[in-house]
This record gives structure tokens, C-alpha cells and sequence, in this order.
């Protein structure tokens, strides 16, 4: 069981429509480029970087030679189905020249939002982390409909945050970050610094008074900063046009607008996980995994688990009792009830064995297992 001492920090970077493709004209290969030198600066210091990128429906317009946006959703997805193979390609092109392998991830809402798809994806993603890929995830506007749309990929990149457990969600924009008043009526603005993303002023500024007035698009960039911080992630707004915006802000400075969530990484999960979920069964763990559990901050194993009890799925929420029946932790588990009841008291290296399969060597993450006492 090793301990979640070491690590590594862990970027979402979100890069919206305008900057991609240089307003409707096509992408700009050179930007991101420049985004991409970057990001592998960051990897090379350590950082695990996630990409969510706008761009495909932007692409597919211009790649079909339509001079303005179509209102029909089926020529919208189709544009999307058109746009996202060049968008792909792009992002490959510009890693590849450091070497780098990247992987495509289209997501809908569903896949966050049932418990099941949302271990499956955030086993794939930090799978494709721990083996050095960076994952380029888009929504999968070819299939979604109203009803399971983010609507947009602000919040597509805010519950990746939280998916992965991001340290930090930067949103690179066109605009240099939010202001007090709109800058393009009020040069003289003063731009918010930091702030704590559940300030009520915040989301005034940002056009969420109830008016309906925006200021510049950064409504939807304060709700996902909120989104993340449910995770303890920090947000940055900032330009993405400023050739070292990335650079800057792994040294320690803020280029743009910081948003800084109001508790820790671990009490907004513990809220998140505990708070949000109905237990559907029991563990009992012997004193081994519970002083473990308790001290180091480990994930949980099949060899620790004496008992199992209630009928459960793999992805729903489970207690965890030491054998006088104290409940000490909770958590989404990797395997359903009948398959802890065939592997508890095995090593992990022993579940291929026993199932004849494996989803995760650890009965629950310690990603999504909150301890307590």
C-alpha cells in the first residue's frame, strides 16, 4: 500500500474555441505548438498534464466550407464528427515532435455522472498518466444530446478536475483574466487577482447577478472554478495568447485570475464522497488495513477485507468497519459484492488468479476512499 506522499502534481489544461481556431478561421497551428512546447515543459518538471480541448465544431465548419454556423444539431454533430478528426491530428502532430504519445477521450455527462462510467474513465485516465500519455478530451458532440450536453467545456474541464483529482484547472481564454467591470466598456477596470472561487462577488462580475449580462464569457469559467474546487483543484484564467502563460504560472506566478477553492483537497472529497452517496454495503477490514488506512493514507486491498456484507456494483459507495463495527472509512469500490467475497483476504497479485480478470489491483483507490477519526 503505498502512500499518497509522492504524488505527483496534476494539471487540467482547458483551451477554448476562440483561441484554437484564431476565431472561426481555422486551428492555429502555431499556438498551439507553443501550448504543447509548454505543456511538455511542464511534464519534464514533474506535472502531469490532462488537456480538454474545444475547437471540433469550429473545425469541422471550416473544414466543410460553411461561412457561418448552422442551427440544425444533427449539421452541428456532423460538423463536430468532420472537425474532431483534424483537431485529433493536430494535437498528435504537435506532441509528437517532442516524442510524445497522446491518446483521444470524448466524454459525455453520463460518463461522469453514473458511478460506473466514472471509475471506468478515471481508471483510464490515470492509466494513460502513469504511462506517460497525455489524454485530449473533448465532448462527444457527435452523439450527445440536449438532455446530457456540459453545454460547454468549461465544465467538461471542471469535472475532469474532479475526475482525476486535479491539483490545478487552467482555462486559457482570449481575455487576460475576469475584471471587476467589463473591459471592453471599461478600459480601466482592475483585474481580480485571487480570489476564493465560492465568493458571492465573483460570480456577480462574472454576470450572474440575475441580469443576464455577461462579462466577457467568464460565467461559465467561475461555475467550473466552483465545480473544481469541490476537489480542491486551484483555477487560472488567463490568455492563452501569452507565449509563456504555462511557463509563468508553474513558476509561481499569476498571470491572469487565480480562483482558490475554500478547504483542502481532502475535506472538499470527503464532503464530495460522503455527502453525495448512499452506502450499498459493508467491508469489515482487520486491524492491519485499518491502522494502514488510518496512518498512511493508503488505498484499501482485497487482503485486508475479513467480511463483506450487502448487495453492491462495482462504482457504488461502500462502508469500511473495523471487527467491532466502527465505521472508519467509506468509498467507491472497484469490484461488486460476489467478487470481494471471492478475493478478500488475497493479495492483489492473487485477483487475476481467483476472477480470471482484474479491473484495479486496489479494492478502493485512495482517490475515492475518505477516512475518518
Amino acid at each position: 500500500m503505498a502512500s499518497d506522499q509522492h504524488k505527483p502534481t496534476r494539471w487540467v489544461i482547458k483551451i477554448g474555441s476562440a483561441l484554437l481556431t484564431n476565431n472561426g478561421a481555422g486551428l492555429d497551428l502555431a499556438l498551439m505548438q507553443a501550448w504543447v512546447d509548454q505543456m511538455v515543459l511542464l511534464q519534464q518538471r514533474g506535472i502531469e498534464v490532462v488537456v480538454v480541448s474545444s475547437g471540433a465544431v469550429a473545425e469541422g465548419i471550416q473544414r466543410l466550407g460553411w461561412t457561418q454556423r448552422p442551427s440544425s444539431v444533427h449539421a452541428l454533430q456532423a460538423a463536430a464528427a468532420v472537425g474532431q478528426m483534424g483537431l485529433v491530428q493536430a494535437w498528435e502532430s504537435c506532441f509528437k515532435r517532442h516524442g510524445r504519445i497522446t491518446a483521444q477521450v470524448l466524454l459525455t455527462h453520463d460518463d461522469l455522472s453514473d458511478r460506473l462510467r466514472y471509475l471506468n474513465a478515471r481508471s483510464t485516465l490515470t492509466t494513460l498518466l502513469e504511462l506517460d500519455v497525455v489524454p485530449v478530451i473533448n465532448e462527444n458532440d457527435t452523439v450527445v444530446t440536449d438532455e446530457i450536453r456540459f453545454g460547454d467545456n468549461d465544465t467538461l474541464a471542471a469535472l475532469v478536475a474532479n475526475l482525476v483529482v486535479a491539483d490545478h484547472l487552467v482555462i486559457l481564454t482570449d481575455q487576460d483574466g475576469l475584471y471587476e467591470r467589463d473591459p471592453r466598456q471599461d478600459p480601466g477596470a482592475p483585474m481580480i487577482r485571487e480570489a476564493c472561487a465560492s465568493d458571492p462577488h465573483i460570480a456577480e462580475v462574472a454576470g450572474d447577478s440575475g441580469s443576464g449580462l455577461g462579462r466577457g464569457g467568464m460565467i461559465t469559467k467561475v461555475r467550473a472554478a466552483r465545480l473544481a474546487a469541490r476537489s480542491g483543484a486551484i483555477t487560472h484564467i488567463c490568455t492563452g495568447r501569452t507565449p509563456t502563460v504555462l511557463a509563468q504560472l508553474a513558476d509561481g506566478e499569476s498571470p491572469g485570475t487565480t480562483l482558490l477553492p475554500d478547504t483542502t483537497v481532502y475535506n472538499a472529497r470527503k464532503q464530495w464522497l460522503a455527502g453525495h452517496l448512499q452506502m450499498r454495503g459493508r467491508l469489515v477490514l482487520d486491524d492491519g488495513a485499518v491502522e494502514r488506512l488510518r496512518s498512511s493514507g493508503s488505498s484499501l486491498l482485497p487482503v485486508g477485507v475479513v467480511a463483506v456484507h450487502g448487495r453492491f456494483s462495482r462504482g457504488e459507495m461502500v462502508a469500511c468497519e473495523d471487527q467491532q463495527g466502527q465505521r472508519v472509512a467509506c468509498g467507491l469500490v472497484n469490484y461488486s459484492h460476489d467478487e470481494v467475497e471471492r478475493i478478500k483476504r488475497h493479495r492483489s497479485a492473487d485477483i487475476d488468479a481467483v476472477l480470471g480478470y482484474h479491473y484495479e489491483e486496489e479494492l478502493i483507490h485512495r482517490d475515492n476512499l475518505v477516512v475518518f477519526g
